[in-house]
């Protein structure tokens, strides 16, 4: 299919994982993709996988100010979006006894602040009919231990995409919310744990999945491009959760 022919599109944290699957498929899919990261070297190598047309930017989500400078240098290319991807954020996990300031602003202001100042900031530059999906994750719908501000920070993108959708409407653009279970991606081994925790945690989380396996960066992608495209367009302020039926049986 070719549901995104002469359509620009615009995926934050698009240098690994969920990010760069999607926007694989995106330019699968003949759009013309921008991708942001803050690694300029896995942005290089991630832009050779994208096409001729694409673009790489530098950007470190997490602040009104980053916000306004990745929509700087998008409207200095006379850059119009079709759709955006806000997929950048951080996992790190810790029981409660052990959260601080730094885990608690660290994981908020990417999470939340950074998508939020993001759509305030790109919203000039979206064309009618354009989507947003936010990366959500089903910590916001379980009692995960160690999880508490990470499912915090998830469960407030899921409200955000109601209550950014009411206000986006009258211009057309709809806010939804792809929310993944546990994926194979590069954040699990970001999550502050060492190997031994690490492989105890992905067992334990395994064998809670109903289907029996993690998912796919591009199981997941394949539903963000849904969300993205016009055959949606009836889908506004919702969540759809890719879990292989962890939260649901």
């Amino acid at each position: 299919m070719n549901r995104f022919n002469h359509k620009t599109i615009l995926v934050t944290g698009g240098s690994s994982g969920i990010g760069l699957a999607t926007a694989q498929a995106y330019a699968a899919e003949g759009a013309r993709v921008i991708v942001t990261g803050r690694d300029a070297a896995a942005l290089d190598t991630a832009l050779a996988t994208l096409g001729s047309d694409a673009i790489a930017i530098r950007n470190d989500t997490g602040s009104a100010a980053a916000a306004k400078e990745l929509a700087g240098a998008l409207s200095a290319r006379n850059i119009k979006l079709d759709a955006v991807f806000l997929n950048a954020g951080v996992a790190k996990f810790a029981p409660l006894a052990d959260v601080d300031d730094a885990l608690w602003d660290l994981t908020f202001n990417t999470n939340v602040k950074g998508p939020y100042f993001q759509i305030q900031a790109l919203a000039p530059l979206l064309n009618p009919g354009a989507s947003i999906v936010i990366n959500g994750s089903i910590n916001a719908r379980i009692g995960m231990p160690s999880s508490s501000v990470y499912a915090a920070s998830k469960a407030a993108v899921i409200s955000l995409a109601k209550t950014l959708s009411a206000e986006l409407l009258p211009v057309g653009v709809r806010v939804n919310v792809v929310s993944p279970g546990p994926v194979h991606t590069p954040i699990y081994g970001k999550l502050g744990l060492d190997q031994a925790a690490l492989e105890a945690t992905a067992a334990q989380i395994q064998a809670q999945v109903p289907l029996g396996r993690f998912g796919q960066p591009a199981e997941i992608a394949s539903t963000v491009l849904h969300l993205s495209a016009p055959e949606s367009a009836f889908i506004v302020g919702t969540e759809i959760i890719a879990d292989g039926g962890m939260s649901q049986l």
